[in-house]
């Protein structure tokens, strides 16, 4: 299945991606170490050993910087998710995969650092575009899962398929959002099971 990656924020100057690269490297060790909203670029300039005007080069803000990395965790779930359908040719149990996946996923990258987490959190708040492109692509993946399972015949068909995968969507939205996980984790072993097998049986012709 297509899945477009969650594009990396536009930055400025030179395309020289070994800095940017070193740039992100060192705000990501910078920020699990201080945290996000305590970090300032002067800070990350310091740090690094360049000039806060030669990072600005490169990234327009913090937040720009904050939504690199935020988007390369996007794309780690991207990816897992999208691998996890793949793994089983029938709707069904690409459903559950997905439940599954998108749910152990979130928890492994969301909460493994918990300084890290407050950029997640911030561009759940904010709505950074890779939030944005991200929840794009995993509505995007469900839908896809659910229209095969139309043309199987595993699921109905009169519900208008945007209204299906909008709904079913939002069942998933609280181990997809860092904002929710937080609330949702004394559910998480249970929840992709259970749900999945509830959103199934509503599914069924």
């Amino acid at each position: 299945m297509k899945n477009d990656s969650t594009p990396i924020t536009k930055s400025r100057g030179p395309a020289e991606h070994e800095v940017r690269a070193q740039i992100v490297a060192a705000a990501t060790e910078h920020f699990s170490h201080f945290g996000y909203e305590k970090t300032t670029v002067s800070d990350l300039a310091r740090v690094i050993g360049y000039s806060k005007a030669y990072i600005y080069k490169f990234f327009e803000s913090k937040q720009s910087i904050g939504e690199m990395i935020c988007g390369n965790c996007l794309r780690e779930i991207e990816a897992e998710v999208s691998a996890a359908i793949g793994q089983s040719d029938q709707p069904p149990e690409q459903l559950r995969r997905m439940f599954k996946a998108c749910t152990e996923a979130s928890l492994r990258l969301f909460f493994r650092d918990r300084k890290l987490y407050e950029i997640a959190a911030s561009a759940a708040t904010e709505r950074w575009q890779t939030v944005i492109v991200y929840e794009a692509n995993i509505q995007r993946l469900l839908r896809e899962v659910l229209q095969a399972g139309r043309l199987s015949g595993d699921f109905e068909r009169k519900t208008p398929l945007d209204e299906t995968t909008m709904a079913i969507y939002l069942v998933m939205r609280p181990y997809l959002n860092p904002l929710l996980l937080q609330y949702s984790f004394d559910y998480t072993e249970d929840a992709p099971v259970q749900l999945s097998n509830l959103v199934l049986r509503s599914l069924s012709p």
